[in-house]
């Protein structure tokens, strides 16, 4: 019994570690990984290199073209977009 006793103080310890960090990190990731996910043509976005653009192409499930001024277009990885700024409606299918 004394041996449980000894390890209680560092089950608590660690239960509050997981509450306190590990999961609301999860949490953020996986939002993270939604709003990554859809990612559209016409979002404004912003990396975390701090370039603001405009994507232009969804090239596949990895990488999106993005126009930062007329005429300039960047290949950027999208686990690299750090938020999207405006949302562009979704095409009204008829």
């Amino acid at each position: 019994m004394q041996e449980i006793g000894q390890f209680l103080p560092l089950i608590l310890i660690f239960a509050i570690m997981y509450f306190l960090l590990i999961r609301p990190q999860q949490k953020k990731m996986k939002e993270h990984q939604a709003m990554v996910a859809a990612v559209r043509r016409g979002d404004q976005i912003v990396t975390q290199g701090g370039l603001i653009g405009k994507v232009s192409k969804v090239k596949d499930d990895n990488e999106v073209e993005v126009e930062l001024a007329e005429n300039v277009k960047v290949r950027v990885v999208k686990s690299t977009i750090a938020s999207v700024t405006s949302k562009t409606e979704p095409a009204k299918s008829e």
